[in-house]
């Protein structure tokens, strides 16, 4: 067996947490961390919308056993302001929250709806060439009868930040198939400064927000927006399709599982194994609990109820078709 490289750089991690969903997500996420990688020599940062204007409510984490539970987990809450996004788009969070965290360090954004499978230290990042997760399906741009098609539209927004659109191109995928350009879902990402990155990704998500190009003017970008900007960043930042080996984030080592009856219908045993191991002890137990679908899909028979719908191996194509056959049983639950 080959040892561990000595030479990895250190790094930080930062998830998103906030009062509801996404706290009791960001607990299994450090949870799991800290089972699959003890030996994770960064720092694991909860980051917190903090209140103000552009919420409707705090947004702040209250619930104590939580906060109980990510002291035990050396799980620092990272507090960080909603100047642009907040409440209209929280999936500006990841944005903002970028700017609070340690300058010149690198970094590891996950979303929170994350479980880390395996030892996270051993991926080989490159922190000077940035990448993101490639589990996306072609959601946008949403191409009009007569408008204008996908590199019509995409390089208005390279040419718009005068960058070289040519080299994103996948050139084994047809023209105009949405494959053929450089489109990334914002589940992880990573560079070598979470202050440039984060500046950069918050300068080209409001200038498309607020004045988008022609071509692209008539497009929707809620909820998009983030992952419109997303690849812009990632190529102005010498970032590439993937720059890291393929099957460790999203594959060994991560799984996005975006709602946890997705995760009971779709996922390996291994990561289902990994969600029941993390949330068994009793301090985490105790916190989550109190989520009605934590309760019943993981402390409940309904995960394996759902679970027993579904053949791995022979999964419906189409997410769509998982979720609606879950519906109809009656146990979807987020």
């Amino acid at each position: 067996m080959s040892s561990k490289p000595q030479n990895r750089v250190p790094f930080n991690i930062v998830v998103i947490g906030q009062d509801g969903r996404l706290m009791y997500e960001a607990l299994l996420f450090a949870a799991s961390l800290r089972a699959m990688d003890p030996d994770f020599k960064g720092r694991l940062f909860i980051a917190e919308p903090q209140p103000g204007e552009k919420w409707d409510n705090d947004p702040r984490m209250k619930h104590a056993d939580v906060l109980d539970a990510f002291k035990r987990l050396d799980a620092e809450i990272l507090p960080f302001e909603s100047r642009h996004f907040g409440q209209s788009y929280p999936y500006g969070n990841k944005i903002e929250a970028l700017l609070a965290l340690p300058e010149g360090e690198p970094f590891v954004f996950f979303d929170s709806d994350t479980l880390i499978t395996g030892p996270l230290s051993s991926v080989p990042f490159d922190f000077s060439r940035p990448c993101a997760s490639l589990k996306v399906e072609g959601t946008w741009p949403q191409i009009e009868l007569y408008g204008p098609g996908y590199t019509e539209i995409w390089k208005s927004l390279y040419d718009r930040f005068g960058l070289d659109f040519e080299s994103t191109l996948d050139l084994g995928q047809p023209d105009e198939y949405w494959k053929r350009y450089l489109y990334f879902n914002a589940g992880f990402f990573f560079y070598e400064c979470p202050r440039k990155f984060g500046e950069r990704f918050l300068e080209y998500a409001l200038e498309i927000r607020d004045n988008p190009p022609e071509a692209a003017s008539l497009q929707v970008f809620d909820p998009w927006l983030d992952q419109v900007a997303l690849p812009l960043v990632i190529h102005s930042f010498g970032g590439a399709r993937r720059t890291i080996p393929e099957d460790t984030l999203d594959g060994a080592i991560s799984c996005h599982y975006r709602t946890f009856p997705l995760l009971f219908a779709r996922e390996s045993d291994h990561v289902v194994k990994v969600l029941r191991d993390v949330s068994a002890p009793n301090w985490i137990k105790k916190a989550l609990k109190t989520y009605e679908p934590i309760k019943r899909l993981v402390y409940q028979p309904k995960g394996e109820k759902i679970r027993a719908m579904f053949d791995r191996d022979h999964l419906p194509r189409r997410e769509q078709m998982i979720r609606n056959k879950i519906k109809k049983a009656g146990m979807w639950m987020r």
